[in-house]
């Protein structure tokens, strides 16, 4: 299936998280439609999976094909399976730069990537599943760095990971290190992702 380009809003009302980040979606804690209000659904457990796993797809902005590779790949890792699946997710291109404050959102993110304004270690990458690796610098390309996009983005930029550093005249940013668990998103419950591609 191919990656989601329809209502964002809806869809973090759907499944009870803020795609975006700002958390605006979630002023209505409730699905949307005209039956959104008083749903009372109690999922089995398949659903509980289900929709965990799509939280994570959206979350990331990955087709399905895509994130069944990596929990392919991240169970050849050493440590925790989910674990490994959520770093390798972090370690995505797009994820970075729209961690480091270049963009407001991951779409965005992806966009300036695509559009090949995004280098690492001084090379143009267009890919936003690219996998960085520990050590890498992240920056913009010199045409890049006026665009108004990315300068609104890092004036309301208030957060910046720990396992992330920024040299603000550079304009670019390292991968210090992968992250630990408690830095990663606290509302996705990797286990219940691992429990439905093991089934």
């Amino acid at each position: 299936m191919a990656r989601y380009t329809g209502p964002r809003w809806k869809l973090s009302r759907r499944l009870g998280i803020s795609l975006s980040g700002t958390g605006k979606e979630l002023k209505r804690p409730y699905p949307p439609g005209q039956h959104g209000p008083g749903q009372r659904r109690k999922l089995s457990e398949y659903g509980l999976q289900l929709q965990e796993k799509q939280k994570i797809r959206f979350m990331y902005g990955v087709s399905e094909k895509q994130l069944r590779n990596l929990y392919i790949r991240s169970g050849k890792l050493k440590g925790v399976h989910g674990e490994n699946l959520l770093k390798l997710l972090e370690s995505r291109l797009d994820n970075l730069v729209y961690r480091l404050g270049f963009a407001r959102t991951r779409p965005q993110a992806r966009q300036l990537v695509v559009h090949g304004h995004v280098t690492v270690n001084g090379k143009k990458v267009d890919r936003p599943s690219y996998q960085v690796k520990p050590g890498d610098v992240i920056s913009l390309r010199e045409k890049s760095r006026d665009l108004a996009i990315v300068k609104e983005a890092l004036e309301n930029r208030d957060y910046l990971p720990d396992y992330l550093s920024y040299d603000e005249n550079k304009m670019e940013g390292t991968y210090v290190r992968l992250p630990e668990r408690e830095e990663l998103p606290a509302e996705i419950n990797e286990t219940l992702v691992i429990e439905y591609y093991s089934r």
